[in-house]
């Protein structure tokens, strides 16, 4: 088993693969004109724009949702993880894959909104919908479908509930098992309860526990603060192995962090779309913009403020490529949340273990929420026309057993089968949104065109050419008359 996963991780997350994501994000940044950075304050005003609907979610609700499966394990424990396989110079190249995917995640979202339906009386698209819709491939939007459903479902919600489980068993010594039931009787009485019920929860605890995290790292950094230069200076000498004690690492540190960077904030993995597609919005590139922005909170903030506490305490482990230790500051601790428990433990006794407990917790159990979500969509696409209570009822125990499992198993193999997970995505994600940037670009500018009308831009496929946006031709244009009589 474990012999199989390699090989398919050696060949998802192969070197070629990983310049070739850096590569797709670094496009789409020059293809949009940066907007990651020309439309920041859109970004954030948008963000608190728009308002639910029977039919869909507000942007904040659809952000809370991408958050919830952007902001977990990845923030944390993964973080950790990629400054011990690729030293503090890996946490650049997450800052920069966070930065270049932003545009990514742009796309995908946009496309996303263009291609949505209304199935069943909700909003549902994502990858799956927009490469049936705007390819015309049908068998490649099922293999996507398929590969999600696989991913969400039985391969990454063990990652999340590992860390969980590790977490208060470190800090409270609850037994795995123990966590295992309880997860998955918290998270069955909210995925039985719909999306609705999944966008309360997310927009609710998301915010709350990012913003209590991000205030306890303040609060680590400024009681170090004369050292934060140095450690600036370590993260970035250290991604061009030009610090002499990770000078071999260069390949290592590109590697962990664009694959961390992208197991965290999912830009081009085909996760946020089908979120982005719940909203009830005007213009497709409205949500596009949010969710960009969701990239930016899950990376260059909660991300870099692990980062930042861990190495700023200097509680932490790196590991060359031949498993010598460059730095072995905590013996015997394995890489992951414990790197996170000790630094703020060093600053503050007795807080930090179950701190950073709690947080995993919230963190990760609103994830494995997200992934229930997504899995469903693709449930939903796969049964269009059919009756699909059973097939979501099988979905559902799936999630709960393997959440279960993931909390009970070992973490090593736990992380491998999410790697797998994510390479799947990633890869078919990746092909579509490069097939389909064409539409995606052609919503932004007219977005852009209608802001310097004064205008609050509204999207009309036909005039800009774009075909099977069958949603913006039909139902909203027939909504929209039905407003104004």
């Amino acid at each position: 088993m474990n012999l199989v996963v390699d090989w398919l991780n050696s060949v998802l997350w192969s070197t070629p693969v990983i310049y070739f994501i850096l590569a797709v994000g670094l496009l789409f940044t020059v293809l949009t004109r940066f907007l990651q950075v020309r439309h920041i304050k859109e970004m954030v005003v948008l963000m608190f724009q728009g308002k639910s609907s029977k039919e869909g979610v507000s942007s904040f609700q659809a952000l809370s949702i991408a958050l919830s499966g952007r902001v977990g394990t990845g923030n944390i424990a993964g973080t950790a993880t990629a400054i011990a396989f690729g030293g503090p110079g890996a946490i650049f190249w997450m800052w920069t894959i966070a930065f270049i995917g932003a545009g990514s995640a742009f796309i995908e979202s946009t496309l996303a909104q263009i291609y949505k339906v209304n199935q069943d009386g909700q909003y549902r698209g994502g990858p799956a919908y927009y490469i049936e819709k705007g390819i015309g491939w049908k068998w490649f939007a099922i293999i996507f479908a398929f590969s999600a459903i696989l991913a969400m479902s039985l391969l990454m919600p063990g990652i999340q509930s590992d860390s969980i489980a590790a977490g208060l068993d470190n800090a409270f010594g609850v037994e795995k098992w123990v966590t295992g039931l309880l997860l998955i009787v918290l998270i069955g009485i909210i995925i039985f309860g719909g999306v609705k019920r999944i966008a309360t929860v997310a927009q609710y605890v998301v915010p709350f526990m990012a913003l209590a995290y991000i205030f306890v790292a303040v609060i680590i950094i400024s009681m170090n603060i004369s050292q934060l230069p140095e450690v600036f200076m370590l993260i970035v000498k250290s991604a061009f192995a030009l610090e002499s004690a990770f000078g071999g690492m260069l390949g290592l540190a590109v590697m962990w962090g664009v694959k961390r960077g992208v197991f965290s904030n999912e830009a081009g993995q085909g996760t946020g779309p089908h979120a982005a597609a719940a909203a009830e919005v005007s213009h497709p590139a409205k949500q596009g913009l949010v969710q960009a922005f969701s990239v930016y909170i899950d990376t260059l903030f909660i991300c870099s403020a692990t980062a930042f506490m861990i190495l700023i305490t200097g509680m932490y482990n790196t590991k060359a490529a031949d498993d010598s230790y460059i730095v072995n500051n905590l013996p015997g601790v394995e890489p992951g949340a414990g790197y996170t428990q000790a630094a703020i433990e060093s600053v503050m006794p007795g807080f930090g273990s179950g701190f950073v407990a709690i947080a995993l917790f919230f963190f990760a159990f609103t994830t494995i929420m997200a992934y229930y979500y997504m899995a469903e969509t693709n449930i939903a696409y796969l049964t269009r026309g059919k009756d699909p209570k059973i097939a979501m009822f099988i979905l559902k125990v799936v999630l709960l057993g393997a959440t279960f499992l993931g909390a009970i198993r070992e973490s090593g193999l736990v992380w491998d089968l999410g790697d797998v997970g994510l390479g799947l995505m990633v890869w078919l994600n990746l092909i579509a949104i490069l097939m389909l940037a064409k539409p995606a670009l052609a919503a932004l500018k007219d977005y852009e065109a209608q802001k310097k009308q004064g205008l609050d831009p509204v999207f009309d496929p036909e005039k800009l050419g774009i075909k099977n946006a069958d949603y913006w031709t039909n139902e909203y244009k027939q909504k929209n008359k039905d407003n104004v009589s």
